[in-house]
């Protein structure tokens, strides 16, 4: 009767290692798809961070040349203030440095969103390989002693 409490103990300590070893091992390798994942997004967002400065740069330039225009068109109203080409001259200037300005911020809203989603998916990628390296001594002796 011992002997059988014994190996009936026995059997379901080792049944009950090999399901913790199946969970461990099946946590870790959903850990490790999820970083991989998380690394190849990331790799296309980096990609994407050089345009996304060029752009945000070209349309500052533009921005500025703009608005150096609208001066200009502003300055010769101001010299003659009563002639209407003048004065649609200069009204199309504020129109387009006003246009020129809303897209150089939405570049640089742009690059910044970029930025923080780079630095959210670096630290999720993080927090899942320290979770992945909680696992690592575990999954090994699990794999060793099979």
């Amino acid at each position: 009767m011992q002997k059988m409490f014994v190996m009936t103990a026995m059997a379901v300590v080792i049944a009950c290692g090999s399901v913790s070893a199946q969970k461990i091992n099946t946590d870790s390798l959903s850990l490790i798809s999820r970083i991989s994942a998380s690394q190849l997004k990331l790799a296309k967002l980096q990609n994407t961070v050089d345009e996304k400065t060029r752009d945000k740069q070209d349309y500052a330039t533009s921005a500025q040349q703009s608005a150096d225009k609208n001066k200009t068109a502003a300055d010769r109203l101001t010299d003659n203030p009563t002639d209407k080409m003048q004065a649609r001259k200069a009204d199309n200037a504020a129109s387009d440095a006003r246009s020129d300005s809303k897209k150089a911020r939405k570049a640089s809203d742009r690059l910044k969103d970029l930025n923080g989603k780079i630095a959210d998916l670096k630290a999720k990628i993080a927090e899942d390989q320290v979770k992945l390296n909680a696992y690592t001594p575990i999954v090994s002796s699990a794999i060793s002693s099979q």
